[in-house]
């Protein structure tokens, strides 16, 4: 299965936690496209504005591709290119699955327009990609 990983990486817990993760998609047998690991060719001979359309592009077609997206995601503090993502993929139809590492602080349009709600990035080594199940709260599987 080909999946999109969807994250801020703006600092060493935020790329802790993709690694982590990364880890556990590729180890069950998961393609992981992860968007920090893609840059412009020839970046340093573009314009802000070039560079930026051009990894737009980049991370949009990648969701595009893929089958199903993971969000890794902190709660109501939520990185706006992340949450730009996560939308995405849910008006494309892709099943988003939403690994949270602060429960206790939930926006309801990630929780409800989210395929399975997992509490924690360690539960993506249960979740079952075969048969995909919704997941609404975290810890129950229907």
């Amino acid at each position: 299965m080909k999946i999109y990983l969807a994250s801020p990486f703006f600092n060493d817990n935020e790329i802790a936690n993709i690694h982590r993760a990364v880890e556990i998609l590729k180890a069950k047998g998961h393609e992981v496209f992860v968007p920090m690991e893609h840059d412009v060719e020839n970046r340093e001979r573009l314009t802000n504005a070039e560079w930026a359309e051009e990894i737009f592009k980049i991370d949009k077609g990648g969701i595009d591709d893929c089958d199903a997206v993971v969000l890794l995601y902190g709660g109501m503090y939520s990185d706006s290119g992340t949450a730009w993502e996560c939308g995405y993929a849910y008006a494309s139809g892709k099943k988003v699955i939403v690994c949270c590492y602060n429960i206790e602080q939930t926006n309801l349009m990630i929780v409800n327009g989210c395929h399975a709600f997992l509490n924690g990035i360690d539960e993506l080594s249960y979740y079952d990609f075969d048969k995909m199940p919704v997941v609404r709260n975290a810890g129950e599987q229907k």
